[in-house]
């Protein structure tokens, strides 16, 4: 059974060990006729003012950029053998200013949590890169497993 927790607090050291550990997650997207679409990448998550926001180094691809620009709600998956896992529930947007690139570059270097993350210098070659582009990650809904026992818990936005 899933207990729902108030605030991300309860779940964020939960969460960072999972997703620092696990790493790579499965993003999920819609077309316009409503058909999932998956791929495999490696968000970066930060804490800001008790709230968990997200961000997403990639390639503007013409499928990503229209199953979003259509449907902006995404959905993110970590799992790993023995079960432990997380899904995160967001709405993604694209950002493309400058600073948020480079605090993004800053976060990625850093691994954000503690494992999550790698140098984007092997696929770009600065924060400036026009190649470069980012999501930001709204998170509105963090579901985490714990497989040893399936103890899950739950945290939605307000």
């Amino acid at each position: 059974m899933a207990v729902k927790v108030k605030s991300f607090a309860a779940i964020e050291s939960e969460f960072n060990a999972f997703v620092g550990a696990i790493v790579y997650a499965t993003m999920v997207t819609v077309d316009a006729r409503n058909r999932p679409r998956t791929r495999v990448l490696i968000p970066i998550w930060e804490n800001v003012d008790g709230t968990p926001l997200g961000w997403l180094a990639t390639y503007r691809t013409p499928v990503k950029a229209a199953h979003i620009a259509n449907n902006p709600h995404t959905n993110f998956s970590y799992w790993t053998q023995g079960n432990d896992s997380v899904a995160v529930d967001t709405v993604a947007e694209w950002v493309d200013d400058l600073p948020t690139k480079s605090h993004v570059w800053d976060l990625y270097k850093r691994t954000s949590p503690r494992g999550a993350g790698y140098n984007l210098g092997n696929f770009w070659h600065s924060p400036a890169d026009p190649k470069l582009h980012v999501l930001r990650l709204t998170p509105w809904r963090i579901q985490v497993i714990r497989g040893m026992d399936l103890r899950s818990r739950i945290w939605q936005a307000a």
